[in-house]
């Protein structure tokens, strides 16, 4: 499946009606506090109402959320049908605490991650990781890409990790020629990316194109996020043997500031071996949020 492309859903106009198209007051911590204190708002709300109202209600119209089987819900209908589609989400309530937050240089893009608790019907409670994009729109922040995993219900630090975030703020950029050169730059790195992985190997790649403080969701085994390039590319690429990848994939749509310091890639992953009838292997859906100091910088990918 093929995602649409999806190159600056908030053009001039809509800038300029939400007043942002002019220079950015504040400091890159007040923010970071502000996309942080809507995360937390939205979990505050959700704890009142059923779990797919509560979590579908931060999503933009143009939400993507990756599924098994290689798909995509795309946009907010299909992302609230997926919701639904979960077993665990019916009659059941959720609330969530980030524990780390990151905005772009333009105040537009942010991040946040953190830990989920899933009340359900049955009085259970389940316990998750999640994974938010966001992009401020006049409407406020709001999620164009999601995704969350369970986890063992064990103990995890709940504290709040230092901020990604950029030197100073800068004013938006509406010249879409420009953004589409920033897209295109971190459409080439997702490719390098996968093409590194081929020759020096997975894990290497992963440590490589990764930022020091960088977290991987980790699997369903995983009670905390992976923290560190090096340790999610010892964690991804576990018994594969030294050298190649047994899989490559590239970005199918890719969303970035137009400060051109945060992004986030949206795609397949695919097994390079091929099934015995020869037809192309069954792939599953990732997204990538990508950060750098400068656009001068290399990007790397700070959550996966």
């Amino acid at each position: 499946m093929r995602i649409p492309d999806f190159r600056y859903p908030f053009g001039a106009v809509v800038l300029a009606a939400a007043g942002l198209g002019t220079s950015q007051s504040g400091t890159p911590q007040q923010a970071v506090d502000a996309l942080l204190a809507a995360d937390r708002a939205f979990s505050a709300a959700s704890a009142g109402t059923d779990a797919v109202s509560g979590i579908s209600a931060m999503f933009a119209p143009a939400v993507v959320l990756p599924l098994p089987g290689g798909r995509f819900a795309d946009g907010l209908a299909a992302a609230r049908e997926a919701l639904a589609a979960n077993p665990e989400n019916a009659g059941a309530r959720v609330e969530w605490t980030p524990i780390r937050g990151g905005v772009s240089a333009d105040g537009l893009h942010g991040f946040t991650f953190g830990y989920m608790m899933l009340h359900k019907a049955d009085q259970t409670i389940a316990a998750a990781k999640y994974l938010s994009y966001w992009v401020r729109t006049t409407d406020g922040w709001r999620v164009v890409a999601y995704k969350r995993t369970r986890r063992p219900d064990s103990l995890v630090s709940t504290a709040l990790l230092p901020a990604a975030l950029p030197s100073s703020m800068v004013k938006p950029s509406t010249d879409p020629d420009a953004v589409e050169a920033l897209r295109k730059s971190l459409d080439r790195v997702e490719r390098d990316f996968s093409d590194a992985a081929q020759t020096i190997g997975l894990g290497a790649a992963f440590a490589k194109y990764g930022t020091a403080d960088a977290v991987n969701m980790g699997g369903p085994g995983a009670a905390a996020f992976v923290i560190g390039a090096d340790a999610i590319g010892q964690a991804v690429s576990a018994g594969d043997p030294p050298g190649g990848s047994p899989v490559s994939w590239a970005p199918d749509r890719v969303i970035v500031a137009s400060s051109g310091d945060l992004g986030v890639t949206i795609g397949l992953i695919r097994p390079n071996a091929r099934p015995a009838d020869g037809s192309t292997p069954a792939g599953f859906s990732f997204f990538t949020i990508w950060r750098r100091a400068t656009p001068k910088d290399p990007w790397r990918y700070v959550a996966e």
